[in-house]
């Protein structure tokens, strides 16, 4: 009734080579985490929640949260937000806080106004920032949070960094303010 048209030996396995090509394929491809792009000719104003890495060349206003992946803002890019991520690296520029789990660099090409919250902080020579640093992060302050009474706990203090001439006034107004207290002490 059937015409056997090839023999046995000819007929392929379904667990033959091409078949395991197929399995190591799709294994490889799930390794290969997924990047989504905002092009420098999209503009977005929202919250931006999601579970893949990101790179911003457009406008983004709002929110992102990508809080176990890797966010880039490219040279393009323009964010005026606050940015939740694993790893954030900025090449454009920022107007929002940073808050990364484990790293946030700065590129020579990037403008950061706002703060940075990550236990490893990265700014490379000509990057511009204006904010306050705080490398304790959330996971430093947890632990804290959790220390034992009589245990030396970190404070959580945010470290101010400012321009060279506004921290000379400052001193200068300090010393001022020094001499004022002895005379006064003095007399």
């Amino acid at each position: 009734m059937f015409k056997k048209s090839e023999p046995d030996s000819a007929r392929q396995d379904p667990h033959s080579y091409e078949s395991g090509f197929s399995a190591d394929r799709q294994a490889n491809t799930a390794r290969v985490k997924e990047v989504a792009t905002i092009g420098p000719s999209i503009r977005i104003r929202g919250d931006l929640a999601g579970d893949e890495d990101l790179v911003v060349q457009g406008q983004v206003e709002g929110t992102i949260t990508l809080e176990q992946n890797l966010v880039t803002i490219g040279k393009e890019g323009k964010v005026n937000a606050t940015v939740n991520a694993r790893v954030i690296i900025v090449e454009g520029q920022v107007d929002g806080d940073l808050n990364g789990e484990e790293q946030v660099t700065l590129k020579k090409s990037a403008g950061v106004r706002g703060n940075i919250v990550s236990p490893r902080v990265s700014l490379e020579d000509g990057a511009r920032f204006k904010g306050a640093i705080d490398m304790e992060g959330a996971a430093s302050k947890k632990s804290a949070a959790g220390a034992k009474p009589g245990s030396m706990a970190k404070t959580g203090k945010v470290t101010d960094i400012k321009s060279p001439s506004t921290s000379v006034d400052d001193a200068a107004k300090s010393a001022a303010g020094k001499s004022d207290e002895q005379q006064l002490f003095k007399s």
